[in-house]
């Protein structure tokens, strides 16, 4: 629907004053989460590499392995701020790397990456013919004043690659399903034509809605930051009265939290939390081995909920 493509052009250029051609630089998607598990299919061969960094998204490596491809794993450290570290990457791979993902601000461990970042990675790229995927999903979620920046701002950025948008998060459109994808209009058009053959778009009453989102007024979103702000700082604020070590994550709306150091099972813990606090928290290793060690604790529970979760914690540690 070119209306659809309209608004996310006028908001790509309102938010990261980028500019997008309307026909073929955007894609709407039923939900980001559909676009980026396609993707490897219009671009990876049988033998073919993924770059995916873990902990991570499932749909990375989800969407690779069923194209035929392998994803090859770029283990996010704290002690790096979990970024990838794209200089230690064996050479016989980068031969066969054809898409590397990007995730920031980052599921699980709401990291933040800055444009100084995304002009290394174009840079990486453009020596070993590499496309960027980026997923932004959470980009709207941000705290303190800060504000993400886009991958497509860095400079080179559309001659390598795309990013991923989708409305679940800033407007609480999840079950919804509606994004798009962005940026270099070859890896868009290779994209749209795997949906042809797949999908017969996104059923026109959720574009009309997902217009009004774009275009009107976006208090509401900053509302929603400053609701999720004050659970953030409630629950790390806890957290950290009990012995932890939680930074405050300036973006996404969940918290990362390394294991107390009598634990050493992500799993295990989970397990006891869930059992006798009645706590549910996503074990880190869910995300891929390199999230071993940490759990994810998500925003999206009442500030209630939250000092019942911290009463309860405080009985079990």
């Amino acid at each position: 629907m070119p209306i659809l493509r309209s608004a996310i052009r006028k908001w790509y250029r309102n938010r990261f004053k980028i500019g997008l051609s309307q026909d073929k630089e955007i894609l709407p998607l039923i939900g980001s989460k559909e676009g980026i598990a396609h993707i490897p299919l219009a671009f990876l061969n049988k033998g073919d590499y993924s770059l995916v960094p873990e902990p991570c998204y499932p749909p990375y490596k989800g969407g690779t392995i069923l194209a035929g491809g392998a994803p090859f794993i770029l283990p996010l450290k704290e002690e790096n701020n979990f970024l990838p570290d794209l200089t230690r990457i064996p050479k016989n791979v980068l031969k066969k790397a054809r898409l590397l993902f990007l995730n920031y601000p980052n599921n699980p461990t709401s990291a933040i990456a800055d444009i100084a970042f995304y002009e290394d990675v174009v840079k990486f790229v453009k020596r070993h013919n590499i496309i960027v995927l980026h997923d932004a999903a959470y980009s709207e979620i941000n705290f303190d004043g800060y504000k993400p920046p886009s991958f497509l701002q860095a400079k080179g950025a559309k001659e390598v690659g795309v990013e991923f948008h989708s409305l679940s998060k800033a407007y609480n459109m999840t079950g919804w399903r509606i994004g798009w994808v962005c940026g270099n209009e070859k890896v868009v058009a290779g994209l749209a034509k795997v949906k042809s053959n797949v999908d017969s778009g996104i059923f026109s009453a959720i574009q009309i809605a997902g217009v009004a989102a774009l275009e009107g007024p976006q208090e509401y979103t900053e509302t929603m930051c400053r609701l999720y702000q004050r659970r953030r700082d409630l629950l790390v604020e806890g957290l950290n009265g009990l012995g932890w070590q939680v930074n405050r994550p300036k973006a996404s709306f969940y918290v990362w939290a390394r294991l107390p150091k009598k634990y050493k099972s992500s799993i295990k813990f989970a397990q006891k939390l869930l059992s006798e606090a009645d706590i549910v928290v996503t074990p880190g290793c869910g995300f891929g081995l390199a999230g071993e060690g940490y759990v994810r604790m998500a925003l999206t529970a009442s500030e209630d909920r939250i000092k019942l979760a911290l009463e309860r914690l405080k009985k079990v540690l």
